[in-house]
């Protein structure tokens, strides 16, 4: 199946390891060209090189932190200067602090809410103009599987994330008219670091082994097994290539099964 992605500008959020750079390589991988960033300037640069053994040519790394307006600005210039505009976008970020409701303060909150919420905001309103007019535009926003079912010592993970999924739906609506498509993609558990930490805090607290603590997480798997960055990555390229082009307020989860609610 041609996924009509050759030559397509994509910019990806937060791409320098785990599901960004899984979205970014599969995207490179279809012949799109990438625009990645990330806050750590090594970091950005050694997953452009990896990038680069797969298209060479096809990718640009910029340090950006998407908590800053004028990062997020002078990423999208970045881009537009090297390659005339944005087709793709893809929201992302790190994840905030595990913690119960307790634990969080104002500070946390506020803190939590920026890094979310806000980078998506920002950084859809920073590159939505110059998407405008392009045939096959689209943008895809992160979130988590919490978002459908809360997760356990991830409050600020599981509240603001669910303002992301209700922010893609309501970008879907209001977008429509412009031929420009928003679909939300949630991630199960993906075998990332991230993913590890969370099982290091998770069995901390159960005060068990970090291997029984996983054998738990793949018990509720029908699967049985942890998802793989780059299954993760085919199934952002699919959402936001030709192939999907009547798929717009969607949401798509990569879970092996594990979300257990109907809808």
């Amino acid at each position: 199946m041609d996924l009509e992605l050759k030559g397509k500008v994509a910019m990806v959020a937060a791409a320098s390891r785990g599901l960004g750079f899984a979205v970014a390589e599969a995207l490179a991988a279809e012949g799109a060209r990438v625009s990645i960033a990330s806050r750590n300037e090594s970091s950005i640069a050694q997953a452009a090189h990896r990038i680069d053994q797969i298209a060479e040519g096809c990718v640009l790394a910029t340090t950006a932190d998407v908590r800053s307006a004028e990062d997020v600005e002078r990423w999208r210039h970045a881009t537009t200067e090297r390659w005339g505009g944005v087709d793709l976008l893809v929201t992302n970020s790190g994840g905030p602090p595990a913690g119960v409701f307790t634990a969080l303060d104002d500070a946390a909150w506020r803190a939590g809410f920026d890094l979310l919420v806000l980078s998506a905001i920002r950084t859809v309103r920073t590159v939505l103009p110059v998407m405008k007019g392009r045939a096959g535009s689209n943008i895809l926003l992160m979130t988590s599987s919490s978002v459908k079912e809360p997760i356990p010592n991830l409050t600020l993970s599981t509240t603001l994330r669910a303002a992301v999924a209700a922010l893609a739906k309501t970008l879907a609506n209001e977008l429509a008219g412009d031929g420009i498509r928003i679909n939300h993609l949630i991630p199960g558990r993906i075998a990332t670091d991230r993913l590890r930490e969370l099982d290091e805090i998770n069995a901390r607290r159960a005060g068990i082994r970090l291997e029984e603590q996983q054998a738990r997480a793949l018990a509720a798997i029908p699967l049985k097994r942890y998802g793989t960055p780059e299954e993760f990555g085919r199934a952002a390229a699919f959402l936001l290539s030709g192939a999907a082009s009547y798929i717009t307020g969607a949401t798509l989860q990569v879970d092996g099964g594990l979300i257990k609610s109907v809808m």
